[in-house]
């Protein structure tokens, strides 16, 4: 689904070596491809086939070795390391396996922490932080702390602070891999719903037929390439 053809995401030639000269290893090799905004698309493949690095150098948390990463129209390799976080506060939110929730914070501290880094008035986030809680159905579990949570509920909450600062892509980097396969659909539906609520472009790293078969379309990736 492309809700008006714009290119929130690509990739243009692009790979990732780590290591030295001798002993170097490619994690991604020469991978391209673009995404547009609205859609849903499923990233499959066995563990270790470069899926975790792709989603990573798309998050801009790693450089690329060569070629290029447009973000919203922006190509990350001219951005300085200032410039590549502003990108990702505002454009880009992460959905992890394991939640990635502070422990100590409740849910609506943890949902606002990126409206906090991006500076927000506590006005603009009182509001915005009730309407991420609201949209996944957390909103009266707000003062709660994670540990007093289901595994859902926490991964919930972990997608309500991927969108609370309305990016153009969230990134899932195996979303519903720590969940029973009853909870793991909930929280497929509710992904596929934020996208068409809030045309959303969601790219979702996953070794689960059963999950990727939620998305649009699909990209396989084996040894660190894409393959038909």
């Amino acid at each position: 689904m492309s809700v008006n053809g714009e290119t929130v995401v690509a990739a243009d030639g692009v790979s990732k070596t780590y290591g030295s000269v001798s002993t170097h290893v490619e994690a991604v090799r020469a991978v391209t491809f673009t995404i547009a905004r609205g859609e849903f698309v499923a990233l499959t493949g066995p563990s270790g086939c470069g899926k975790s690095t792709l989603l990573n150098m798309l998050a801009c948390v790693e450089t690329p070795t060569a070629g290029e990463i447009r973000i919203a129209g922006r190509a990350t390799s001219d951005l300085d390391d200032t410039a590549l976080t502003l990108l990702r506060r505002s454009h880009i939110g992460y959905v992890f396996q394991f939640f990635n929730l502070m422990p100590m914070l409740t849910l609506r501290e943890n949902v606002a922490l990126p409206l906090l880094l991006a500076g927000a008035s506590m006005r603009t986030l009182d509001a915005t932080v009730d309407a991420a809680l609201e949209a996944v159905g957390l909103r009266p579990q707000a003062r709660q702390i994670p540990a007093t949570l289901s595994g859902g509920q926490q991964q919930r909450a972990a997608i309500a602070r991927a969108i609370v600062h309305t990016p153009a892509l969230v990134l899932a980097d195996e979303p519903t891999g720590n969940l029973d396969s009853r909870t793991g659909a909930e929280i497929l539906q509710l992904l596929q719903t934020i996208r068409k609520q809030h045309a959303v472009t969601v790219l979702m790293a996953t070794h689960s037929a059963e999950a990727a078969s939620a998305a649009d379309r699909v990209m396989n990736m084996r040894d660190g390439t894409l393959v038909p």
